[in-house]
This record gives structure tokens, C-alpha cells and sequence, in this order.
């Protein structure tokens, strides 16, 4: 029986490329010549840690640091930016969590919008990622499509094609 495997994972030595590229091309600019920035990932709990003098300085370093990611592959939604700067004295941080996994709220959704399609194929949640089974591999490739169409907060790739 044909399936397939959708899951969202970031490759970390990619995102370490990625906030490598960030530091480098912050250290260059101008307008942050002498000012305070701080940008450090944390591998073993994907987040990154930013510090700045300034909140538009801030905005600068999430807007430079979501554009060199997707150049190198790491997509938009992988970064959690919702959680607000928090001002320390002259400086203010900020915590970026990467998405990795699907949280099980989210995973639940995607099987609901699976189901609801209406297509001949079975959807199961296996811890983060989504395992679909079906007959035909066009009903697979046909979920594939529903899914790229649909909006989810979180990239999402698919793997582990079998027929």
C-alpha cells in the first residue's frame, strides 16, 4: 500500500549556516556600527537569543534574519515570532523558537482537513510527523496538493515516499 510521511523539520547545521550569515551581514552594516547586538542559537533547544539597543534595530535583525534564512532554505515559518521584546536597561532580547515537529494541536488539524477532502486515503498521527496511506498513489499525491494549498503555521515537507 503506497504512503507517505508529512512532517516539518528545520536541518540544523542549514539554520546555523543561516544565523552565521545573519551575524556576518549585521557586523557588516553601518547603521549597526558600534551598537550592541547579541545573536546566539541554541542547538539543543532551537531558539535563537537576540539582543539589541533598540527595537527597530530589533525589527532590523528579524527582518534580516528571516530573509537569509529562506536564501538558505530554512523557511519563514519555521520561526516562532510571535512572543514580544522584552526590555532589559539599555538593551532589549528577544527569544525566537524554531519550529521543529508537529505539535499535536497542529497535527490534528491537518488530519481533520485530510479527512474533510474527501479523498480514499487513511491519515494517522505517529508522534511529529503524519504518516498517509492510501491505494493509489495519485489519492497521495492529491493530499500533497490539498495541503501545500491549505494554510498551516508551519512548513510542512513531505518524505519517505513508498509505493
Amino acid at each position: 500500500m503506497p504512503s507517505f510521511d508529512i512532517s516539518s523539520k528545520v536541518d540544523l547545521q542549514t539554520l546555523d549556516n543561516a544565523v552565521n550569515t545573519v551575524k556576518k551581514e549585521i557586523g557588516n552594516r553601518f547603521d549597526f556600527k558600534g551598537s550592541h547586538v547579541v545573536i546566539e542559537l541554541n542547538k539543543k533547544d532551537f531558539t535563537i537569543a537576540l539582543e539589541a539597543d533598540s527595537d527597530m534595530k530589533m525589527e532590523q535583525i528579524l527582518d534580516v534574519l528571516v530573509s537569509r534564512s529562506m536564501r538558505q532554505g530554512v523557511e519563514g515559518k519555521s520561526f516562532d515570532l510571535s512572543k514580544e521584546v522584552t526590555p532589559s536597561g539599555k538593551i532589549v532580547k528577544k527569544t525566537v523558537p524554531v519550529k521543529n515537529g508537529i505539535a499535536q494541536d497542529e497535527a490534528k488539524k491537518i488530519v481533520k482537513a485530510i479527512k474533510d477532502s474527501g479523498l480514499k486515503v487513511q491519515a494517522a498521527i505517529m508522534d511529529d510527523i503524519i504518516r498517509v496511506t492510501g491505494k493509489k498513489i495519485d489519492d497521495l499525491q492529491d493530499v500533497i496538493a490539498l495541503c501545500r494549498t491549505s494554510e498551516f503555521n508551519i512548513p510542512l515537507q513531505y518524505v519517505n515516499m513508498k509505493s
